[in-house]
């Protein structure tokens, strides 16, 4: 239950950062839905923050556990940098798929990464779905 409710969180902070980081268009970070149906954004959102979040979990805990001492060098703001480029691989992904997730350069990535980082923390603090079982 947890799972789907950060994947909704996910998809929320995603929605909420495409809003402030760009919104629709050729600038920033946009979604492109997979079809002009009514309830498409919302799938592909679902979806986007799905790719997002297995990413993350997989590729995203190498790159960071390879990038430990420039973690300790820059006092762990290379984190953003490790975030951005899990967004440009997701929308790397999406633009295979020819839907979903689009960046329009690394920096906006990064821009995004921060967005969605701050937006996630804050309903995963709201929701407490980030306390671990039995506490």
């Amino acid at each position: 239950m947890r799972l789907i409710i950060r994947v909704l969180v996910g998809a929320f902070a995603l929605w909420l950062t495409t809003l402030i980081v760009g919104g629709s268009g050729e600038n920033g970070v946009w979604i492109e839905p997979y079809s002009s149906d009514t309830y498409a954004p919302v799938l592909t959102l679902l979806l986007v923050a799905l790719v997002f979040g297995l990413v993350n979990g997989t590729l995203g805990r190498i790159v960071r556990f390879i990038s430990i001492p420039l973690y300790i060098l820059t006092i762990g703001l290379f984190g953003l940098i490790v975030n951005g480029i899990m967004i440009s691989v997701v929308a790397w992904l999406s633009e295979l798929a020819d839907f979903g997730l689009r960046v329009d350069g690394f920096w906006w990535g990064v821009l995004a990464a921060l967005v969605m980082s701050v937006l996630a923390a804050i309903m995963n603090g709201l929701l407490g779905t980030n306390k671990k079982k039995g506490r």
